[in-house]
């Protein structure tokens, strides 16, 4: 029998499931065997787990889950060098030349498992089957958005936390915006046709911002782009890959610009395609703003777990849209999955 392991998230500040307790009885109902961890801190209660039927353990047990299981989570693992022998189900983030990634793939080659990445679950078009994107641009813009109004203020954007729900999102950043007397900033969204582009300005056009938006039209001339220091927020909202178009270079830090504030959504500061390269170090919920110019100012948010910051609507939204490929879990040979196990082999082999 299929055996799904909901393992829970040991990162700070993630409190997402890719798996909802209606999906758990879905996937009971279809013969999968689902057991959920306990979680201190996960966005949906453990009762209703409960009463959809699955298997109770106790949270952080996956180690010792049984070789068959498939350990199901999102974010990353603790980086404590183990041997990893089960397959993984989650957010890898190591085959798009992410330094950080080699060790990852080592642990999975020396304890013989494997990674089927959560980005790289996709149909026969090469569309990923679910993603959290909405969410981590409509969460991106928001605090990029803090940032540019803590600019105001003279100072750096400070902690952020979690938040029930959108509505209380947008009622904290109306808040921080009556209390500016300047005019609300303009932005450009690189990515807008996109689910985080789309997100990013939902969330900026809801609060009055005017935002202009680019895809890859607009890009396809590889740049230079100088149209993005002529707003003051630019939010990438394109993941990097080979190809991709450098958008603000490094000598955009001393050129005369409006362009005080970036969120790259994306987040890939230690690839080699990452194409806002005025930085190197993602950024952080105590410290969601990096400053990497002062005069004039250039604030980046790079905060690479943004749909945390809205777990329950994340989390339902995501679990809907991932919940067909689980069903077919009990059947590996599916193309989805076929597919995201070449991509781990391949990218394993080539260490």
């Amino acid at each position: 029998m299929t055996h799904l392991w909901v393992r829970a998230e040991q990162r700070p500040n993630e409190q997402r499931v890719g798996l909802t307790p209606d999906g758990a009885k879905a996937l009971i109902d279809k013969g999968i065997r689902v057991t959920v961890e306990e979680s201190s801190v996960r966005a949906i209660p453990l009762a209703g787990y409960e009463a959809a039927g699955c298997e109770i353990a106790p949270e952080n047990s996956w180690p010792d889950a049984p070789l068959d299981a498939i350990i199901f989570g999102l974010k990353e693992l603790p980086e404590d060098g183990t041997p990893l022998p089960h397959r993984h189900i989650m957010f890898g983030h190591a085959f798009k030349g992410q330094h950080s990634g080699i060790a990852l793939l080592n642990r999975f080659k020396e304890g013989g498992g494997t990674l089927y990445d959560l980005e790289y679950l996709v149909d026969e078009t090469g569309r990923r089957v679910a993603a959290f994107g909405y969410w981590a641009g409509y969460a991106g813009a928001a605090v990029t958005l803090k940032s540019w109004v803590a600019q105001r203020q003279g100072k750096l954007c400070g902690p952020v936390d979690v938040y029930k729900d959108k509505d209380a999102l947008l009622d904290d950043l109306g808040l921080d915006l009556d209390n500016l007397s300047v005019d609300l900033p303009s932005a450009i969204v690189i990515g807008a046709l996109g689910r985080v582009g789309t997100g990013a300005a939902d969330l900026l056009e809801t609060l009055g911002v005017a935002v202009t938006k680019w895809d890859m039209a607009e890009t396809a001339s590889g740049g230079p782009f100088p149209e993005i220091l002529a707003h003051d927020i630019f939010m990438n909202c394109i993941f990097a890959r080979p190809g991709t178009p450098v958008f603000v270079p490094q000598d955009a830090k001393t050129a005369m610009r409006q362009l005080t504030a970036i969120g790259d959504v994306a987040c890939d500061p230690d690839s080699d395609y990452n194409p806002v390269p005025v930085y190197d170090e993602a950024t952080s919920w105590q410290a969601p703003a990096l400053r990497v110019h002062d005069a004039p100012v250039l604030d980046v948010m790079a905060i690479d777990n943004l749909p945390s910051m809205l777990p329950a609507e994340s989390s339902e939204d995501y679990a809907e849209q991932l919940l067909p490929t689980l069903m077919k879990l009990d059947d590996l040979s599916d193309g989805v999955w076929i597919r995201a196990e070449a991509d781990f082999i391949k990218h394993s082999n080539a260490l």
